[in-house]
């Protein structure tokens, strides 16, 4: 099993990333993905949780509204679409297999940096 995020980066409040993670090495389509976060100094918390079909998606409160969570099945990815970003939303994002923090495997993450 492998996962490996891309698209984080360094951003101005209020502006957008897009991040990826492309999965391999098992059945993409036959697992709910999770987007997870972690800042320096806090536990993870999870960010956001899409089904199989990716027809039902589920965000923390902290998010809902600004970021939105999509899978491509097809091209074993899924994504994270982040807008109206805030500097609490800095943190190191990973993707997991699985439902929020109750996952089997997760990527390395790609660092999310949200200053002016």
């Amino acid at each position: 099993v492998q996962l490996v995020e891309s698209g984080g980066g360094m951003v101005q409040p209020g502006g957008s990333l897009r991040l990826s993670c492309a999965a391999s090495g098992f059945i993409f389509s036959v697992y709910d993905m999770s987007w997870v976060r972690q800042s320096p100094g806090k536990g993870p918390e999870w960010v956001s949780i899409v089904n199989t079909p990716g027809s039902i998606r589920s965000y923390a409160n902290f998010v809902k509204g600004r970021f939105t969570i999509s899978r491509d099945n097809a091209k074993n990815t899924l994504y994270l679409q982040m807008n109206s970003l805030k500097a609490e939303d800095t943190a190191l994002y990973y993707c997991a297999r699985g439902r929020g923090l109750d996952y089997d495997y997760r990527g390395q993450g790609t660092q999310v940096t949200v200053s002016s």
